[in-house]
């Protein structure tokens, strides 16, 4: 990308001007483009509600989840909006109704709120904590990663729940091989994928997953509260959503899983219907291009990381294990503190972890970031970590 359509693309995000913020992978800013969408949006509902809701909204919503479905390479009825991955978690726990003889099988590169989920849907169901499936320290291939993962199933394994780009790692485990071994056994597997749709190709009926759940605001550069759910159609007839309200606003009961997350009760559904301008503003950028240009600083990233410490990561250096976020092992240490410091002193913001006993740095970049900002976080971080020893 040149200097001159880098510039422009920077332009869509406005970030406040004393913040570094290599934080997209957790609460990303949405681009001006989307936002200006959902105003629009916001404005026709407020200027005319009953018009909106009860003729305009449906048929839009509708036409945003068929053009998300193309993107994901999803039938759209498979599909719905909701607010974020852990909400749509959260109707997979209600849907796959545990029993006391069920288990569930995690890694242990799972985010928190999805533990706590299946912990608690484990219990409600008289069921075992779920299983954790410990992966290698370091990862160095696809086999040696799900060989893993299948060591810690059961004949009592009822369902997987795995990450396609996990949270605290940043890793991209090989999802496609994972569904294939569990079809095999007859284990159905929901794929935790927020930070997947953007970051890397995504072909929802091909991976052969039973569910899919994801957030939208992150790479994909949606509105925050834009999420989706996907339910294999073996699911369908299966489906409970925790909120029951009319379902569709027309003169008319539901009788398809997906009509009853078109209308949850009264809510401002901008969000979803500005998935549209998202989808439109990474055909523009080029999804090559916005892949290309984001692996390229995270790998830069990377680099001046091990560099500093001497620690190499815990994955290989391909594109086929992460791409636009860097995750690094640090020295011993308090993560949180450093943390703290690296924002209450130089204003950044990226996170610092502690992962299996492991203190790393994950280093998030898109197109609004560049080298002299990675350079920066280098500097920085060199001197508190000089402070702390």
């Amino acid at each position: 990308m040149d200097a001159a359509s880098t510039a422009t693309w920077r332009r869509e995000w406005v970030i406040r001007e004393d913040t570094t913020y290599l934080n997209h992978g957790s609460f990303a800013p949405t681009p001006h483009s989307v936002r200006e969408s959902q105003l629009a949006w916001q404005r026709e509902l407020t200027a005319q509600p009953m018009d909106f809701y009860l003729r305009r909204y449906e048929q839009a919503w509708l036409e945003a989840r068929q053009q998300l479905a193309g993107f994901l390479g999803a039938a759209a009825e498979n599909l719905v909006f909701i607010e974020n991955a852990t909400a749509a978690m959260n109707v997979v726990a209600a849907t796959v109704r545990l029993t006391p003889d069920d288990e569930v099988v995690l890694t242990d590169h799972e985010y928190g709120a999805v533990c706590r989920i299946w912990q608690r849907a484990c219990r409600q169901a008289g069921a075992a904590e779920p299983v954790t499936a410990q992966l290698p320290a370091r990862i160095e291939s696809a086999e040696q990663l799900v060989d893993a993962l299948f060591t810690a199933v059961t004949p009592r394994t009822r369902l997987l729940v795995v990450s396609h780009i996990t949270s605290a790692t940043a890793v991209t485990f090989p999802v496609e091989r994972i569904c294939q071994q569990a079809q095999r056994r007859g284990i159905a597997v929901c794929v935790d994928g927020p930070h997947a749709p953007g970051q890397v190709p995504v072909s929802v009926d091909a991976l052969g997953c039973d569910f899919y759940t994801a957030s939208l605001h992150k790479w994909f550069s949606a509105p925050l509260g834009s999420g989706f759910l996907y339910v294999a159609s073996a699911w369908h007839d299966r489906v409970v959503t925790p909120l029951l309200s009319w379902g569709r606003l027309e003169p008319q009961t539901p009788q398809r899983w997906w009509e009853e997350f078109v209308w949850t009760g009264t809510r401002d559904p901008s969000a979803y219907l500005a998935t549209t301008a998202a989808l439109e503003l990474l055909q523009r950028v080029g999804l090559d291009t916005f892949r290309t240009e984001t692996h390229e600083l995270a790998r830069y990233a990377r680099g001046r990381l091990v560099e500093l410490t001497g620690l190499q990561p815990a994955i290989p250096d391909s594109p086929d294990w992460y791409t636009a976020m860097a995750h690094a092992p640090l020295p011993p240490g308090d993560a949180d503190a450093l943390q703290r410091a690296l924002w209450d002193r130089h204003r950044i913001e990226v996170p610092v972890i502690e992962h299996n006993g492991q203190r790393a740095i994950r280093v998030s970049c898109h197109l609004y970031n560049d080298r002299q900002q990675v350079d920066y976080l280098i500097d920085c971080l060199q001197a508190r970590l000089a402070d702390e020893s």
